[in-house]
């Protein structure tokens, strides 16, 4: 049996990772799920054998790069009679060189949004339930009004600020053609035109995909956030528009970040509306 081919979904929270991962598992030859435990075992694996570990002397290079590829194997040992696996984290933005290091032909998927748009999903989702406290926020100066909890977000090592800044390193890096940004707008408004990219991208045959009978949920992993549906993937893929509920002030500030825009320094590829 051929090992399954690796390839890397990455990009900004609450821009339709988990969607895109819920349409592709359509089709039979593929594997796809939201944020999976090997980027932080990646990490780990990475920083127990660097320079200042104790560990370090005892393994070569080539080693490393097999210990990090095992964990690939590993995690997904019940996953082999896929042809392709698609594993997801934020984080895989910032390890690209790695990643194509280990697996030269990767592609990486990355969802995009306006940034305010990414904030006011996760204010709308806190909003629904104003008793729960939920896990995102540290403590009661984040939780405490919508600018807090925005700039909590935001910040370089949080849910947005890091996912936000990798991509961006990963953007104007000299690896930046093996990305495809894809933006959720887009997706969600026309998903059989932005599918096909996709497919053309990777270099596969088209698959015909059921875009009014789409499934997928994680409640159990939304509930220890504190968050419900955080995850839930509404059954038929439409864009539905609606007002923000951030701030008029918070909006046109965090709206200023899609830098995906200028396409003018950077090799990657990108399907978006040029603004």
């Amino acid at each position: 049996m051929l090992r399954p081919k690796f390839h890397f979904i990455s990009g900004l929270p609450r821009s339709g990772s988990t969607l895109l991962s819920a349409i592709l598992r359509q089709n039979p030859r593929y594997h796809a799920s939201m944020t999976s435990a090997v980027g932080s075992l990646f990490s780990s694996v990475i920083s127990q054998l660097s320079a200042g570990s104790e560990y370090a002397p005892l393994v070569t290079r080539e080693q490393k790069r097999e210990l990090l590829k095992g964990l690939f194997s590993s995690y997904y040992h019940d996953k082999q009679d896929k042809e392709i696996i698609f594993d997801t984290n934020r984080m895989w933005s910032a390890r690209l060189p790695a990643l194509l290091d280990l697996y030269p032909e990767a592609k990486m998927l990355c969802t995009v949004r306006n940034v305010a748009w990414v904030l006011d999903s996760f204010e709308s989702k806190f909003q629904q339930d104003p008793f729960e406290n939920t896990s995102l926020y540290q403590n009661e100066q984040e939780r405490n009004t919508v600018y807090s909890r925005a700039e909590a977000l935001i910040g370089k090592h949080r849910q947005v600020g890091f996912p936000w800044a990798a991509l961006r390193d990963a953007y104007y890096s000299k690896h930046a053609d093996s990305m495809l940004l894809i933006d959720y707008e887009l997706l969600t408004r026309d998903p059989a035109r932005v599918i096909a990219l996709i497919y053309e991208f990777l270099g596969e045959d088209c698959f015909e995909h059921d875009f009014d009978h789409v499934d997928y949920d994680e409640p159990q992993f939304d509930d220890a956030l504190g968050i419900v549906g955080l995850h839930k993937v509404q059954p038929k893929v439409e864009f539905k528009p609606r007002a923000t509920v951030l701030p008029p002030d918070l909006y046109d500030k965090y709206s200023q970040m899609s830098f995906w825009l200028d396409r003018s320094h950077s090799k990657a590829n990108v399907i978006a509306s040029k603004g």
